[in-house]
């Protein structure tokens, strides 16, 4: 019987591999985080997930987040519990939302030793953050997660401050604008929504046969970009 269906990956055939670009921050990366399981089911596949400062995407981008304007970020709010609950997934906003990432985010790098930390770490903070409906960022509950999680690494050492930031650095190469955002063969699939067109690119769906992916870079802007 077999479990996995093996896709070709850059002509041959082999285990697909996906960095998965993530702040604690977003709803959506939660979201499009328990939901990866389950989209992917029956492809063979590894995962790099690697943290990044969403603000600093923004601040690079020059944008401001969703939940930076009050009627956008009420919206956010209503539609990310309503998609939790079709997915059958516990959701609280945080008591406190947005809040800094940044201990959170180094906690995780601090996990591993390339700053690469495994799914149970990323699930235990994502849960940290949006479950329960508490301040995400009061210390005592961070340093009770840490406790948890219990890094190899000092989440203030220099040396995780200088990963997370070429995280970013590496984010922004790769053409990552925010997260989530899955990263396979060179090409970033951003949001929850495109979890199914990525499982189509991960089966070879005829849509990404040809130029159509390419094409998209070049069409003109009647505004400067």
């Amino acid at each position: 019987m077999t479990l996995f269906k093996k896709v070709k990956v850059s002509g041959e055939l082999g285990q697909l591999h996906i960095t998965f670009y993530l702040d604690f921050i977003s709803p959506y990366a939660y979201l499009a985080f328990k939901a990866l399981p389950k989209s992917l089911l029956g492809l063979s596949y590894s995962v790099t997930y690697k943290p990044v400062f969403l603000g600093g995407l923004l601040k690079h981008y020059q944008k401001k987040g969703p939940a930076e304007f009050p009627s956008q970020r009420a919206w956010l709010y209503r539609q990310v519990q309503w998609l939790a609950q079709q997915q059958g997934v516990a959701m609280d906003i945080p008591a406190q939302h947005p809040f800094n990432p940044l201990g959170l985010l180094r906690l995780a790098l601090a996990c591993d030793a390339q700053g690469l930390p495994n799914r149970y770490v990323c699930e235990t903070l994502f849960d940290h953050v949006w479950v329960g409906g508490l301040d995400a960022a009061d210390s005592k509950r961070v340093q009770e997660v840490s406790e948890q999680l219990a890094p190899s690494r000092d989440p203030k050492s220099e040396a995780v401050k200088q990963e997370l930031n070429a995280h970013g650095e590496s984010a922004i190469a790769q053409g990552v604008f925010g997260v989530p955002a899955f990263e396979v063969d060179g090409k970033v699939f951003w949001g929850l929504d495109a979890l199914p067109m990525l499982r189509d690119y991960l089966e070879n769906g005829a849509w990404f046969v040809g130029a159509r992916w390419d094409a998209a870079d070049k069409v003109d802007s009647a505004f400067p970009l």
